[in-house]
C-alpha cells in the first residue's frame, strides 16, 4: 500500500511531461505537415530547385561519370 505514494505522484509527473511535451510541439508547429516529407522522397529533385553553382557542379558529375562508363565500355 506504501508503494501507492511513490507511484501516483511518479505517474502525475509523467503525465505533465507528456502534455507539456504535446503541446509544445503542437506550439512549434510539428504536426503542421504530416505527409508532406514522406511524399516527398519519392519525387526527383527539381533542377529550379538548384542555385547555378549546384546545377553545374551536379552537370559535371554526371558528365564524368558518362565518360567513365563509356571508358569501361571500350
Amino acid at each position: 500500500m506504501s508503494i501507492l505514494y511513490l507511484l501516483i505522484p511518479l505517474s502525475l509527473i509523467l503525465l505533465s511531461l507528456a502534455v507539456w511535451a504535446f503541446f509544445w510541439a503542437v506550439k512549434h508547429d510539428q504536426f503542421e505537415d504530416l505527409e508532406g516529407p514522406a511524399h516527398q522522397i519519392l519525387f526527383d529533385d527539381e533542377e529550379q530547385d538548384f542555385t547555378e553553382e549546384e546545377r553545374l557542379r551536379r552537370a559535371d558529375a554526371r558528365r564524368q561519370t558518362k565518360d567513365s562508363n563509356v571508358k569501361r565500355d571500350d
